[in-house]
């Protein structure tokens, strides 16, 4: 049987973030169960906003934007599962984190989306008590209609209320949750 691929895209700008630390524990839950797992970090690449011209639509998928979503298209189109890994940033995904998916436009095509049918795994990180006064729950709904519409399968959601740097770390639960979305995730299905 043939290693599933789980590719992460953190979408902090902190290397070690909350929702950076979290999403390592995604990695290695996943590694454990067996597979290949990359991991990206989103806030270290040139990725430029979608200009809307759809020559990727009328290019069988190549956007003709000369940025680091180049690299990234092959990876997201390889691996099993995406876990995306965010802090609430101003009550959604962080820009990074939301550059990337919008860009995901690219891989559209008549038959469908290379994306569909896919494992997907959400990872979040916010400052207030919880996901409705934080905001986490308009990037879970973004989550949720995403998976909706690639017809994905939703691995799992993972969240923690940890504001300063290294909070997450002193939560035990929520590190395992992590470590087991990953396990789910990476586990040959």
């Amino acid at each position: 049987m043939t290693a599933k691929s789980v590719l992460i895209l953190k979408g902090s700008p902190r290397d070690k973030g909350n929702s950076s630390t979290l999403a390592d524990q995604v990695a290695a839950g996943a590694r454990e169960s067996g597979a290949e797992v990359e991991t990206v970090a989103l806030h270290k690449l040139n990725i430029q906003p979608c200009t809307a011209c759809d020559a990727c639509q009328r290019a069988g998928g190549q956007c003709n934007i000369d940025d680091d979503m180049q690299a990234l298209y092959p990876k997201l189109t390889h691996a099993d599962a995406i876990v995306i890994a965010s802090p609430v940033y101003w009550f959604t995904l962080s820009a990074q984190t939301k550059l990337c998916i919008d860009r995901w436009y690219a891989l559209e095509r008549a038959e469908g989306s290379p994306l569909r049918g896919k494992d997907f795994g959400l990872v979040l990180a916010f400052g207030d008590t919880d996901p409705y006064t934080s905001g986490g729950i308009n990037a879970i709904h973004t989550f949720q209609d995403l998976c909706r519409y690639l017809r994905g399968n939703v691995a799992g959601v993972v969240y923690a209320s940890a504001s300063n740097i290294g909070d997450v770390q002193k939560m035990p639960d929520a590190m395992q949750r992590a470590y087991d979305l990953g396990k789910k995730a990476g586990a040959a299905g």
